[in-house]
């Protein structure tokens, strides 16, 4: 239902559709918008950004109107928009994941003069918001929103400020305010989930030492052909999201997994889980790279997908319209629910103390039609224990039998997959490795990351 061409009179319409904050009718302006002194990038650089947005296509911005007689579902949770506390707690929701898009005025890309990824980092930018809701489902206790924190924080700093006013003016009585007085800018941000929030964001800063950083994930790219300024599928970015995981000094208890031809084998998830007692499951984000179909989701598709995005294990999907990717979250009716990376702001210096956090939030959700969908794309989940693990197999099996009328989206198979097994009876000594890839004639999966099987 497109409200701007609805039959119905202004008064009803205004009844059935809302705009989840007053703001979100003035949001800030599209990234074509010229923003010459912010930009430290050299001019050769603006050029090339230019030229990729007009190859793979601008983003304007607008906002989005959600039905009051559909529940809005979101990585497990419905939410009734009528409902005025269900509202508020979708909005606080929503505004808590991370939102990484197109920066400018980074330091230069490996190999080239590029101080932006405006035009196609989209990819890229998609697959770092979906590591990210893993990595604070990992992190952060249940329930935890941005929101929350945030205001909190400003409110004790709002009060630590009346009170620094009122003792340069006067003396202060002892009494409730006696704690007040002793907090501290510092202390403030210290707090256990601020600090951990922020230190989650730190990860994905455009500088070559942030491990899930732009220039990380470019260099990644290199051992899939990928360059910077090259457009990265939802199945490169799988693999290079799986390898900076591997790479990453700060997250032991972790790991990631990427399905090989549509396929999830149990046993080679268990043994990248397991580790030696006392500690001896690690988390697991599960990423599954596939293609729905042809040129678009036929319906038996569409409801399997909306079943995946039901449940609580799910951390969203990558994929978009063709070389325009988006993070879907979840959807309402026939419409999917998403963070669009294409708007194109200045990067953010996080070695500065109490860096700004507005940015890396999105206030304005957005929706686009399952019909626009492109097939390809990556789904992904998070189990943090060996349990919730097979309760992830079971529920996402349930979910995948909505589409048997036709081909499973992906399957989950006991044992091992040919790559594992080839692995692990190869020789060790180098030589023999380097004999067995120049005599191997089969397709490796990991250096074909764009081949899907077509269902």
């Amino acid at each position: 239902m497109n409200p701007s061409t609805s039959s119905q009179p202004p008064e009803e319409e205004e009844d059935d559709w809302l705009f989840l904050s007053s703001a979100s009718a003035q949001p800030p302006g599209p990234s074509r918008e010229p923003q010459e002194t912010e930009d430290r990038g050299p001019l050769r650089s603006r050029f090339i950004s230019a030229w990729n947005s007009v190859k793979y296509g601008w983003s304007l911005k607008k906002t989005s109107k959600f039905s009051k007689r559909s529940p809005v579902i979101m990585f497990g949770q419905s939410y009734e928009l009528k409902d005025h506390g269900d509202r508020e707690c979708f909005r606080r929701v929503f505004s808590s994941l991370l939102w990484l898009t197109y920066r400018r005025g980074f330091s230069p890309l490996p190999d080239g003069a590029l101080t932006s990824d405006s035009g196609w980092g989209c990819v890229l930018r998609t697959g770092q918001m979906l590591l990210a809701r893993g990595l604070l489902l990992h992190l952060m206790p249940p329930g935890w929103t941005w929101c929350a924190s945030h205001h909190a924080v400003k409110d004790d700093l709002e009060l630590l400020r009346s009170t620094e006013s009122a003792e340069r003016g006067q003396e202060v009585k002892e009494g409730p305010n006696k704690r007040s007085r002793k907090l501290s800018l510092g202390s403030l941000l210290d707090r256990p989930m601020e600090a951990t929030h922020r230190r989650v964001v730190s990860w994905f800063k455009d500088h070559p030492s942030a491990p899930f950083g732009i220039h990380q994930l470019v260099e990644l790219g290199k051992s899939s052909g990928k360059k910077a300024g090259d457009w990265y599928g939802p199945s490169i970015a799988a693999h290079i999201l799986r390898k900076a995981v591997a790479a990453s000094t700060d997250l032991p208890n972790l790991v990631v997994y990427v399905a090989q031809d549509c396929t999830v084998y149990l046993e080679d998830v268990r043994r990248l889980c397991e580790r030696p007692p006392p500690q001896a499951w690690r988390s697991v984000i599960i990423l599954v790279p596939v293609r729905l179909g042809g040129q678009e989701l036929n319906r038996s598709y569409i409801s399997c997908v909306k079943k995946l995005l039901t449940l609580q294990c799910s951390i969203g999907i990558i994929g978009g319209k063709p070389k325009h990717s988006l993070f879907f979250t979840g959807f309402q009716d026939d419409h999917l629910l998403y963070l669009d990376p294409h708007y194109c702001q200045p990067t953010v210096d996080i070695t500065k103390e109490n860096f700004p956090l507005e940015s890396f939030h999105c206030k304005y959700p957005r929706k686009m039609s399952f019909s626009r969908m492109d097939p390809s794309c990556t789904i992904g989940f998070y189990a943090k224990c060996h349990r919730d693990f097979e309760s992830l197999c079971t529920v996402v099996n349930e979910a995948l039998s909505t589409s048997a009328s036709t081909y499973p989206i992906f399957i989950f198979v006991e044992g091992r997959s040919q790559e594992e097994e080839e692995r692990s009876n190869m020789p060790t000594n180098n030589m023999a490795y380097i004999q067995r890839n120049k005599g191997m004639q089969s397709v490796n999966s990991s250096n074909s990351m764009d081949e899907f099987v077509l269902l």
